[in-house]
């Protein structure tokens, strides 16, 4: 399978996948770094509400208009709830994205990992491809069955605090047969500072995972911070 994605031979290593669940309204110095930082960026997750919501978001258009703009994908965020959500549910979300933030993307969140879903998530991938998704993501928060490494450019195969990310298992060999930058960790919880920002980009690294983002948010909402690398950006 042909993997449509953007040429990000010329940006900073390593590449920061950023969902940041937090309105522009509420978090404008956070988005404007983002935009800043455009350079270091893989792409940006939006996700007005769960998804794009019920209707067009303005503030949101703008700040996905002002990303692509500066060479950011923008991926819109859609839950799958482990392949229990129904497919037209999920088309519509996409179709949302696309029409009211012109996402370029897709981020398909709670993906299953288990082989026997591979037709349904098979379908899905069709239909972000046919919404206009050049750079599709799988959540799974953990390694899933290989067969996903054919529907989607970036697989999530770890999602969680940062104590269960130091004392996590090597990678399952199968990932070695694909590249690192097909390959994202999104690890929260983690130490501020220098230091646990570099110790987490290095364990990404030396996992196979050419795409990460590690940032201090904890709890129900860990995703509303900003990893260390941008915080400290001029």
């Amino acid at each position: 399978m042909t993997h449509e994605t953007y040429d990000t031979d010329e940006k900073k290593d390593p590449m920061l996948l950023v969902p940041l669940y937090e309105h522009p309204a509420d978090r404008p110095e956070a988005w404007e770094r983002l935009i800043r930082c455009a350079d270091r960026l893989h792409s940006v997750v939006l996700n007005p509400d769960s998804g794009p919501g019920a209707a067009r978001d303005e503030r949101f258009a703008r700040v996905a208009e002002r990303l692509r703009e500066a060479g950011v994908p923008v991926l819109g965020y859609v839950d799958t709830d482990y392949g229990r959500r129904p497919h037209a549910a999920v088309v519509q979300d996409l179709l949302r994205h696309r029409d009211w933030y012109a996402s370029d993307g897709a981020f398909l969140d709670q993906a299953s990992a288990d082989p026997d879903l591979l037709p349904h998530y098979g379908r899905l991938t069709v239909a972000a491809r046919a919404a206009g998704a050049r750079t599709l993501v799988l959540n799974h928060g953990a390694h899933p069955h290989p067969g996903y490494a054919e529907l989607a450019d970036l697989l999530v195969t770890f999602e969680g605090p940062w104590d269960a990310y130091r004392e996590a298992a090597a990678p399952p060999d199968w990932t070695a047969d694909h590249p690192a930058q097909r390959f994202c960790h999104l690890v929260y919880g983690v130490p501020p500072g220098e230091l646990a920002a570099r110790l987490a980009g290095e364990l990404a690294a030396q996992r196979g995972a050419g795409v990460h983002c590690a940032v201090p948010g904890n709890g129900p909402h860990p995703w509303g911070t900003l990893p260390y690398a941008l915080e400290a950006a001029e």
